[in-house]
């Protein structure tokens, strides 16, 4: 028994003091994870695209999206994400994009 005693007892006191690190490390993780998957929503709502033609970027944002939807309803086009039109198309939005500035909210 005393055998047992002197095995167990390190084993138990290791597993005692490693089980907080442990805990605070998979708290860590899991923070990097959410803040990680925060910024590539951040990312994702605010790409920014080359307008070739007027050399210049454009932010695409809330205000942005609200312009390309009133250029979409101007033309009586269903909405399509501008990501997924081709070069043509965006092109052409951004053809029409400067000259209505009034879509412009600073």
């Amino acid at each position: 028994m005393n055998r047992i005693h002197r095995c167990l007892c390190p084993l138990v006191l290791s597993a005692a003091l490693a089980a907080p690190v442990a805990v605070r490390a998979n708290a860590q993780r899991q923070e990097e994870r959410r803040e990680d998957e925060r910024h590539r929503e951040d990312k994702e709502q605010h790409k920014r695209y080359y307008d070739r033609e007027h050399r210049d970027w454009h932010e695409w944002d809330e205000r942005e999206d609200r312009a390309y939807r009133a250029y979409l309803s101007e033309r009586r086009r269903e909405y399509r994400e501008f990501s997924k039109q081709n070069r043509r198309e965006q092109k052409e939005y951004w053809k029409w994009r400067h000259v209505h500035p009034e879509h412009e909210e600073h």
